[in-house]
């Protein structure tokens, strides 16, 4: 039964998703393919949860 549990801990998706929008660390080195990767990121994050907005609003509508 553990085993099923594991699969299903949602710890480090908020995680990451509290890393993804913190100020950059201006000790840490960056390439611009690191910035990129975090910046589309970022969209996706952002356009999922007005997504999941509309879909809530919607519902209620009905």
């Amino acid at each position: 039964m553990s085993r099923l549990a594991d699969y299903f801990k949602i710890g480090p998706v908020f995680s990451y998703f509290i890393n993804v929008f913190r100020k950059p660390d201006p000790n840490k080195p960056s390439n611009v393919n690191l910035r990129m990767m975090h910046g589309i990121n970022r969209i996706s994050i952002v356009m999922f949860l007005i997504c999941l907005l509309v879909m809530i609003y919607r519902a209620f509508i009905r």
